[in-house]
C-alpha cells in the first residue's frame, strides 16, 4: 500500500498579507521609545492611536483612519498625564471614547470629538485614581458597557464603573490582590466571566473576575509565560513566552485543567516578546515578535495536534507593536480577515497590514464572515455588577445588514437612556447624537438611501462623520477615491445598456419567430 500525504482541508491555507502603499501608511509619526512590552497602538473603523514622544509629560496621537499620509509635526494631541502613557485602549462600545494609563498612576478616560481632535486635549471625562504605582496595562470588559481593568506595579488588578457622576474617582469596585509580581498581560474570555492572567512571577492564574475568586493557577517548569490569549469558543488559553532554554515558545492549555500544557511549540531563539492575536470568527492564530519583521499564523483546533502552521508574513521593517482593526472596519469586498498597524520606528511609520483570503469572486463570502461581535454592549454596568452574563451582541458584515436582534428593546431603552445622560457631561456628544439621529431619519425615507447608509456604516466607513481634507495630499486622495467611485458607476452603467439591448434584441427575435411562425 502506497503512502500518501495527509493533507488537511482548509479556507484559510492560502491567506497572504498585503502591505498598504506608501501613501495609505501614516508618515512622520513620533513613535514612543518606551521599553513597555505593549501595543503603543490602538484602532477602531473611525480613528488611530498611537503613542508619542512628549517633553514634560505624556501624550498620544488620535489620527482619522481616512487621513493617511504624512502627519503634520505640530498635530493636535492628548496631552493630560503627567508622566509617560504606558498603555492606550478604545472602547468597544463607543469609537469617541479612549483610555490610556500612565507612569503618573493614573487612569484617563477621554472623550474625542466626533470630527477628530483639532486642539490639544487635556481635560479627560473621568481620571481613575487608585493605584500607588505606574500603571502599566488597562482593559475594557467585552460585553459590559463602561467597566474598566487596570494593573499596576504595585501587583494589584482594578475594576472600575464609569457610570457614576463623578470627574474624579478614587475608589474602585473591587482590587484583586492575588500576584506576587507584576502583571504582564490580561485577557477575557468571550463573555467576560473569566480574565486570565500572565505574571513576571511566571505563572498562569485564572479567575473570576466580578469576585476577584482564584479558580487556577499553572506553574510549567518547562514554558515561562508572559502573554496570555483566551480562546474562548475553544476553552482553551494560549500563553506565549519561552522555554527552559530561552528559545521563544507558545503553549496550549485547557481551560479546566492548567496543571500541564496541552502542547508546547518552540518557534525561535529571538529575544523579541511574542504578541499573540487571535480570530475566534476563523480559528486563526497570528503571532508577532517585537522587533521582528515577521509575522506566523496558525490555525487552531479543539483536537489534536490542535495547532496547524499556514505561513507566515515577512518584511524587513522591525514592528515595535500592533494595533488591530476590529472586524467590523474590516474590508469585505477584498476579503479581509485581518489588519494590523504595524510601528515601524526606524521610518516613524505605521503601515497598515491586511490578511487577505483569495478568492476570484468579488461578491460578499458568507463563508470567511460568520456573525461577529458588534459595538453594541450586552449588559449595563449594574447589570454586570449584579451577576449576570452575557455573550456579545453579534453582528453581520455584510454590507446593508443591521446589528442581530439579540438585544432586546428594554436593555435598549436603557443604553440610550444611559447615552443621553452621559452625553450633558461629555463635550462633544450632543454633536454626534443629532447626527446619528439624522442618519436614522435619512434611513427612514427610502430602501435605496437607508442601503446605502446601512453599508457604510457596517463597514466601518461613516462618511457622514468624516472631517474635511485639511491637506493637499488628503485632498488628493479623496479626489482619487472619488474618481475610482464614479469608473465603477460608469462601468455599471454601460453593463446595463449592454444588457437592455441583449434583452431588446431578444424580445425582436421572438416577435421575429412568432409572426413567421403564424404565416
Amino acid at each position: 500500500m502506497t503512502w500518501r500525504p495527509q493533507y488537511r482541508s482548509s479556507k484559510f491555507r492560502h491567506v497572504f498579507g498585503k502591505a498598504a502603499t506608501k501613501e495609505s501608511c501614516y508618515d512622520g509619526v513620533p513613535i514612543t521609545c518606551s521599553v513597555q512590552d505593549n501595543n503603543f497602538c490602538a484602532v477602531n473603523p473611525r480613528f488611530l492611536a498611537v503613542i508619542t514622544e512628549c517633553a514634560g509629560g505624556g501624550a498620544f496621537l488620535v489620527l482619522s483612519v481616512h487621513h493617511t499620509g504624512k502627519v503634520d509635526p505640530h498635530h493636535p494631541r492628548v496631552s493630560g498625564h503627567r508622566g509617560n502613557v504606558l498603555d492606550i485602549k478604545w472602547n468597544p462600545f463607543n469609537d469617541c471614547c479612549i483610555a490610556s494609563c500612565s507612569e503618573d498612576a493614573t487612569v484617563k478616560v477621554w472623550e474625542i470629538p466626533p470630527h477628530g481632535v483639532l486642539k490639544n486635549l487635556t481635560v479627560p471625562w473621568k481620571e481613575l485614581q487608585g493605584h500607588s504605582r505606574r500603571v502599566s496595562l488597562i482593559e475594557w470588559h467585552p460585553t459590559a458597557n463602561n467597566i474598566l481593568f487596570s494593573t499596576a506595579y504595585d501587583y494589584q488588578i482594578m475594576i472600575w464603573n464609569l457610570d457614576c457622576s463623578e470627574q474624579v474617582i478614587k475608589n474602585p469596585l473591587r482590587t484583586i490582590s492575588h500576584h506576587t509580581d507584576v502583571v504582564l498581560s490580561m485577557s477575557f474570555n468571550t463573555d467576560g466571566s473569566l480574565l486570565a492572567t500572565t505574571c513576571k512571577d511566571r505563572k498562569v492564574r485564572l479567575m473570576e473576575p466580578r469576585s476577584g475568586n482564584l479558580l487556577q493557577e499553572a506553574n510549567s517548569k518547562t514554558h515561562r509565560a508572559t502573554k496570555v490569549m483566551v480562546l474562548g469558543n475553544l476553552k482553551m488559553l494560549l500563553t506565549s513566552g519561552t522555554s527552559r532554554w530561552n528559545d521563544r515558545q507558545i503553549a496550549l492549555w485547557d481551560q479546566d485543567d492548567l496543571s500541564v500544557p496541552l502542547l508546547e511549540e518552540n518557534l525561535d531563539g529571538s529575544s523579541g516578546v511574542l504578541f499573540p492575536f487571535y480570530d475566534p470568527d476563523t480559528y486563526m492564530l497570528y503571532l508577532a515578535g517585537k522587533g521582528d519583521g515577521n509575522i506566523r499564523y496558525y490555525e487552531i483546533s479543539s483536537e489534536k495536534p490542535y495547532l496547524h502552521y499556514l505561513t507566515e508574513y515577512r518584511s524587513l521593517l522591525p514592528q515595535k507593536g500592533m494595533g488591530v482593526m476590529p472586524k467590523r472596519g474590516l474590508d469585505v469586498s477584498s476579503c479581509e480577515v485581518f489588519r494590523f498597524y504595524r510601528l515601524v520606528t526606524i521610518k516613524s511609520l505605521i503601515e497598515p497590514l491586511s490578511m487577505i483570503v483569495p478568492r476570484r469572486s468579488e461578491s460578499y463570502q458568507e463563508d470567511i464572515y460568520p456573525m461577529t461581535a458588534g459595538n453594541m454592549p450586552a449588559l449595563t454596568a449594574e447589570e454586570w455588577l449584579i451577576g449576570i452574563n452575557k455573550g456579545p451582541v453579534l453582528m453581520s458584515l455584510k454590507p446593508g445588514s443591521q446589528v442581530a436582534d439579540s438585544y432586546s428593546e428594554m436593555n435598549k431603552a436603557l443604553a440610550n437612556s444611559l447615552d443621553t445622560r452621559r452625553s450633558q457631561s461629555r463635550p462633544g456628544m450632543l454633536q454626534l447624537a443629532y447626527i446619528q439621529d439624522q442618519l436614522g431619519t435619512k434611513e427612514d425615507g427610502g430602501h435605496a438611501g437607508d442601503d446605502r447608509s446601512r453599508m457604510l456604516v457596517s463597514n466601518g466607513e461613516d462618511l457622514a462623520l468624516c472631517s474635511p481634507p485639511r491637506t493637499e495630499n488628503e485632498l488628493r486622495l479623496k479626489f482619487h477615491k472619488q474618481q475610482e467611485e464614479i469608473r465603477r458607476l460608469r462601468e455599471l452603467l454601460n453593463q446595463r445598456d449592454v444588457r437592455i439591448k441583449q434583452l431588446e434584441l431578444e424580445i425582436k427575435n421572438i416577435k421575429n419567430s412568432q409572426s413567421q411562425s403564424s404565416l
